[in-house]
């Protein structure tokens, strides 16, 4: 099959393009002008300069495939680059969505993210409306909701939740913080994740384009671990190599600290990055990869060997 994939230079879009290759499929890829270099086993790829915001790159990337994949999004929005959620989360997903439906496809695999909510952080409720449109669009379409996703993001400065814990919370020269609620301590850092291996992700991702049973599901996607913030920071700080002390710290404080600074890139925290932490992001996924015949790779500090040539 020949795959359109929107955002297969960014993290999880780069193991779904392997993916697709590795199944036989041929992807598609809109690239940006610059980020050519992004590209997994380019010369197996189809591929077309353009940005998410012209009609016609969509139009040449969708025309004559057979599925579509959306994958793009942003953890952090700056509006005055031109970097929205609602441009890029929702926007984007639904001109692709009808040029689709214009082009006469079928096939549309969306990625949205576990726990969004109509009333949530502009991040989550961006990708709910993105979700919402897809189900009324008619298109045999599939959802998936992935957790926190970990795994090397294979250089190109692409985020992925390991390496940003390291990166802004570990390496500081402070202790790193066990967000909690209220002033008072109760259950510092307990708030939970069931942290998924981006491979995984992409393995289900490319075998639900052919599944028909598939087709009109919502998908949610965790490993099989439950892993607290707290433990969460022992692991990537042993797997780093690194000794850290952790604090209590009442988000309520870096929050209104989020409110003064977090449109600067510098500072590592958003307002809405804090309150999807606080919110525990687990789900259910047995009985899919049940279904799949998959077992989830584990979390623990052998899974995460690519940190440590991030702290070199």
């Amino acid at each position: 099959m020949k795959v359109a994939v929107f955002g297969g230079t960014g993290y999880v879009g780069s193991y779904i393009t392997d993916e697709l290759i590795a199944q036989g499929h041929t992807p598609r890829l809109m690239v940006r002008v610059g980020s050519e270099r992004k590209v997994q086993q380019p010369e197996k790829c189809e591929i077309i300069s353009g940005q998410i915001n012209e009609e016609e790159t969509i139009r040449s990337v969708i025309s004559g495939t057979d599925a579509v994949i959306y994958l793009i999004a942003v953890l952090r929005e700056f509006p005055k680059k031109g970097i929205t959620w609602e441009d890029l989360h929702f926007k984007g997903a639904k001109a692709c969505i009808d040029f689709a439906k214009e082009l006469g496809g079928k096939r549309f695999i969306l990625m949205s993210a576990n726990g969004v909510k109509p009333d949530g952080t502009g991040y989550q409720s961006t990708k709910f409306l993105a979700d919402e449109y897809l189900k009324a669009s008619g298109l045999d379409y599939t959802i998936f909701r992935p957790t926190s996703l970990f795994g090397d993001p294979r250089g190109e400065n692409r985020p992925e939740f390991c390496t940003q814990i390291l990166k802004d919370m570990l390496r500081l020269p402070i202790p790193a913080p066990l967000f909690h609620h209220g002033f008072i301590p109760r259950n510092a850092g307990g708030f939970e994740f069931n942290p998924i291996h981006v491979s995984d992700v992409a393995r289900i991702f490319v075998e639900g384009i052919e599944k028909t049973e598939m087709i009109g599901q919502i998908y949610e996607l965790g490993g099989f671990d439950n892993v607290s913030w707290k433990s969460m920071i022992k692991i990537v700080s042993k797997a780093a190599g690194k000794k850290k002390w952790s604090i209590p710290a009442p988000v309520m404080v870096v929050k209104a600290l989020a409110t003064l600074l977090d449109r600067f890139s510098w500072f590592p925290v958003t307002r809405a990055q804090l309150t999807m932490l606080m919110e525990d992001n687990t789900c259910n996924s047995e009985n899919l990869f049940q279904t799949l015949k998959m077992e989830p790779k584990t979390f623990n500090v052998e899974a995460l060997e690519y940190l440590q040539s991030k702290d070199d």
